[in-house]
């Protein structure tokens, strides 16, 4: 990280590709992803932590990136929701969510997605109740979640599929 009196320059990798920028150091990682990099999946929900609209992969770790300043994550590695699909191909936890009804106004939907992708990638096979672990720190406030249950219990047995 280079210093000057008014900007910082930041490297990140955020899904895949490597990009440098020169930003205030006040800048928080979700403004980064959403205004620098021009991807708006990553959501601004509260600016608290509270609500996990912001949600994100930072070094292999699941962070509310309204909470982190871009430039505590220079020279990382982020996944957002963009990052999920893959070319054409939706992630099963994408299909799901449409097909079972895991989300309505969608504001949480990103969050959800990047939650509960962290816990599949580390227990395929996930209790009800370790859904619900996982997703805790992310606010529904349409669906009652149990579709969002559902959802990510269809994405677990899809992908022990493949």
């Amino acid at each position: 990280m280079r210093e000057n009196k008014q900007s910082v320059l930041v490297e990140l990798t955020v899904n895949g590709d490597s990009y440098q920028r020169e930003i205030e150091p006040r800048t928080l990682l979700v403004e980064f992803i959403r205004e620098e990099l021009g991807l708006t999946g990553t959501h601004i929900g509260c600016d608290t932590s509270y609500c996990g609209a912001c949600t994100v992969m930072l070094n292999g770790d699941l962070i509310k990136s309204c909470t982190c300043l871009a430039v505590q994550a220079d020279g990382g590695v982020v996944e957002t929701v963009e990052g999920l699909e893959q070319g054409d191909q939706l992630h099963p936890l994408q299909t799901a969510f449409s097909e079972h009804h895991g989300l309505q106004c969608g504001y949480c939907t990103p969050g959800m997605l990047m939650a509960s992708k962290n816990l599949l990638d580390q227990n395929p096979n996930p209790s009800r109740e370790e859904i619900r672990k996982a997703i805790a720190g992310n606010v529904c406030r349409c669906t009652g979640y149990q579709n969002i249950f559902k959802a990510v219990d269809a994405a677990a047995k899809q992908i022990q599929e493949v």
